[in-house]
């Protein structure tokens, strides 16, 4: 497969791509693309033979906003119809999570969030000596706000993976509404 420059004119929006990024997150995507230019070397737009994009959608809609003229382009001419249909899902997979310990001790938050990712917002649980009463016997209880479904049902998943690999038998419940 090959790479070259191609002119932002040149290429197509897929009109059968299935991912958005709205908003915030498409802001956060153009400025991304302002700061740092070279991701688009490494992570070029995906295109077939006809020139329709198949991977990168919202980095072309981005790079067009950012005023770029240019963009590195990977040319998967060699792809059935079929396979193109695959490819054009599985670029879009999140398969991965996110080791949040990790992110908390590498890297600062402020700079993260920058860069895209959605830093969910945990309160501070109270000490044990800070409660009073009945309250150090009770269940803790954790409040965290989110900004989208598909947020919550990410941080479900990170929160019981860290659950079992820190407090074997744990669980924890998600309620809609207030506490």
């Amino acid at each position: 497969m090959e790479i070259k420059n191609v002119k932002l004119s040149e290429i197509k929006s897929n009109p059968n791509n299935p991912r958005i990024i709205k908003d915030d997150k498409f802001s956060k995507l153009v400025k991304s693309i302002q700061e740092f230019p070279k991701m688009l070397e490494i992570r070029p737009i995906v295109v077939n033979a006809d020139m329709i994009v198949l991977g990168g959608n919202m980095r072309l809609k981005a790079c067009k906003e950012a005023g770029l003229k240019e963009v590195p382009v990977i040319f998967a001419d060699n792809l059935t119809e079929d396979e193109q249909k695959q490819f054009i899902i599985k670029d879009n997979v999140g398969f991965g999570e996110w080791d949040w310990d990790m992110l908390a001790n590498e890297w600062e938050p402020e700079l993260i969030e920058a860069w895209g990712i959605d830093v969910p917002f945990f309160e501070k649980e109270p000490d044990f000596e800070d409660l009073i009463g009945e309250e150090k016997n009770k269940p803790a209880i954790m409040k965290i706000t989110f900004d989208s479904p598909e947020q919550l049902q990410k941080a479900e998943i990170d929160i019981q993976e860290l659950l079992d690999r820190k407090y074997e038998g744990a669980y924890f419940s998600v309620s809609a509404g207030e506490i």
